[in-house]
């Protein structure tokens, strides 16, 4: 059977190591589809009913603000859990993204 995007989407989003982000336009480009972060950005709403699960929290914006926060339930769960492995956040945005951003065409 043949992998939907979504899949592709949860596969690398489960590589991004704890402690690391990834924006939704740096997976898509890495997948091949430049334009498409959006599109991952509606995978990453929907990664809740991903099995194994998808560490959905290590996705944001390209500027480290918790755009999808909004997505988890109650609304913080996306910042503590981030904390939780030590990233520090700021009025909604990762503090040192550039030093946390894990770069998929670079890591891969």
């Amino acid at each position: 059977m043949e992998q939907s995007f979504y899949d592709h989407v949860f596969e690398l989003v489960r590589l991004i190591p704890k402690g690391r982000v990834c924006s939704y336009g740096a997976i898509a480009k890495s997948l091949g589809s430049g334009g498409s972060a959006r599109m991952v950005g509606y995978a990453m709403s929907n990664a809740g009913l991903a099995h194994p699960s998808v560490p959905a929290h290590r996705v944001v914006n390209s500027a480290g603000l918790l755009t999808g926060k909004f997505h988890f339930s109650p609304p913080e769960l996306m910042q503590e859990l981030l904390e939780n492995e030590g990233i520090v956040v700021e009025d909604n945005k990762i503090k040192n993204f550039k030093q946390v951003f894990w770069d998929p065409l670079l890591e891969l």
